[in-house]
């Protein structure tokens, strides 16, 4: 048996944390392992569990709190604790906050309004190192929001998949404009297994941490729309 999904609930309202942790906590593979009302007790919750070996896998993160907001936490979390994922929260659609939370390394963002289903499916998503969102629904995400990457799609001075493959540049190419494994697949001529491996490999030489990363590294190096 598999250990369950550590997750740990950030929010500033009470009742939404009550809210999560009966939905989460109703699923056979993932268990709360704690909650916090605010950033600065968000980071003082991942640090101390991580540091008793029972660290969060993935943090499900409001983006509106008082005092240290959800950006600034998880700029902190995933610097200081990189296996950690996580899963911002908004209010809004294409949420400017949301965004800002992403391109400081969150692994992509859920409505809070979802159906339980969709945040089961997102904390698995993040945890297995996929987006929170679609491969094509993340793409439109960035596409839209392209404006606020500051000084995006500059190209690299070096190339930046000199260590990448002919393949696995093929497969990055194909990330970066939101296709998925089997779209991949299908393009490339591959099956989806051959894929899977590929995207394992290209993440692990870009450092990446997941698929939403890729997406956001090939905006900054200007490769977003090559091919």
């Amino acid at each position: 048996m598999t250990d369950p999904i550590r997750v740990l609930l950030v929010d500033d309202q009470a009742l939404i944390r009550i809210g999560f942790r009966l939905v989460l906590e109703a699923e056979p593979d993932i268990l709360v392992v704690g909650e916090a009302g605010d950033g600065a007790a968000a980071l003082a919750q991942t640090a101390a569990l991580c540091r008793d070996g029972a660290g969060p896998d993935v943090v499900l993160m409001d983006v509106r709190m008082p005092g240290i907001d959800g950006i600034a936490a998880t700029a902190e979390i995933v610097q200081r604790h990189p296996s950690v994922r996580v899963l911002v929260l908004t209010t809004f659609d294409l949420d400017e906050y949301a965004f800002g939370a992403i391109r400081a390394g969150a692994s992509g963002f859920l409505l809070k309004d979802a159906e339980r289903t969709e945040l089961v499916a997102a904390v698995r998503a993040v945890h297995r190192g996929d987006g929170a969102l679609a491969p094509r629904a993340t793409r439109a995400l960035l596409d839209q929001l392209a404006p606020h990457l500051g000084e995006a799609a500059r190209p690299a001075a070096s190339d930046p998949l000199a260590e990448l493959t002919e393949r696995e540049r093929d497969v990055f190419h194909a990330i970066a404009q939101g296709l998925s494994n089997i779209e991949i697949a299908e393009r490339l001529f591959l099956s989806e297994s051959t894929v899977k491996t590929h995207v394992g490999r290209v993440l692990a030489k870009l450092d990446a941490r997941d698929r939403v990363h890729v997406v956001i590294l090939a905006y900054e190096w200007g490769l977003a729309g090559t091919a």
